[in-house]
């Protein structure tokens, strides 16, 4: 059903049981997958790709060019998977040739109202983004992350898997998977156990990994404290992951344990 105020390029790829309610743009190289739902006012446009089931709110803008002084009209795309939630006034912005030309979102994730994905982003499944929170470029958030409302995401951060980001937290340093992370500038405040359990991780894992935790964060020298933890939780595949993060190439510190400046 695509009502008759809309607009839809003749080039575009549209699937079965979309519905485009009032006033709606979708541009030449768009692709919508099927049972897509743009409920009004929906503005889409460049080489953007909108996965199964997704329902997106008036005054979304999906797809318009990045807002990087370096960008200079190459190519690039947008791929948004498969029963998203994308709420009003979200803005999501394809990627740059800095950043692999393409900006990635996965499946079953929520995007509150003003939320803004910005250019060669990649996040992953089931991600909660809460109002007014703005991701900066190159921005990795994976599985399962929280983000509250009126949170800020600096470029180039890395947020791991099942991570949960207070309201109002300025992150400016990587987070650990299943980390909590709090304040004015992101600080840690411990693991995220209530969202380990509700993901139904065996009880001795989870607290073998509070353990690795504080012997992780017992001092400023992380890679020193690496390597006594090192061996240890072998069979622990959440304390590899948090080790494997942490040990990983990145762009910006590993938020720690210190008190709020």
């Amino acid at each position: 059903m695509i009502h008759n105020s809309s607009i839809i390029d003749k080039k575009a790829k549209i699937g079965k049981e979309v519905k485009v309610g009032p006033f709606s743009y979708i541009g030449p190289k768009v692709e919508i997958s099927d049972g897509v739902e743009l409920v009004s006012n929906v503005h889409i446009e460049g080489n953007t790709k909108i996965g199964k089931g997704t329902k997106i709110f008036p005054f979304a803008s999906i797809g318009t060019p990045p807002q990087d002084l370096k960008y200079k009209g190459e190519a690039n795309s947008l791929e948004i998977g498969e029963n998203n939630v994308i709420r009003e006034y979200v803005t999501i912005n394809p990627g740059t040739k800095g950043g692999g030309e393409k900006t990635v979102i996965g499946n079953n994730c929520l995007l509150m109202i003003s939320s803004h994905i910005a250019h060669d982003c990649h996040i992953g499944n089931n991600v909660v983004i809460a109002n007014n929170v703005p991701l900066g470029g190159h921005v990795t958030i994976e599985d399962s992350v929280v983000i509250g409302g009126n949170s800020a995401v600096q470029q180039f951060t890395r947020i791991g898997r099942l991570a949960m980001i207070g309201g109002m937290t300025g992150v400016l340093k990587d987070v650990i998977p299943f980390g909590l992370s709090f304040g004015n500038r992101n600080y840690l405040r411990g693991i995220n156990i209530i969202g380990l359990k509700r993901k139904k991780y065996d009880n001795k894992k989870i607290m073998e990994l509070d353990k690795a935790y504080k012997k992780i964060f017992s001092s400023r020298n992380l890679h020193e404290n690496l390597s006594k933890v090192n061996g240890e939780y072998n069979a622990n595949n959440l304390v590899t992951e948090v080790i494997n993060f942490i040990a990983k190439d990145k762009k910006r510190p590993i938020c720690t344990p210190q008190s709020e400046q």
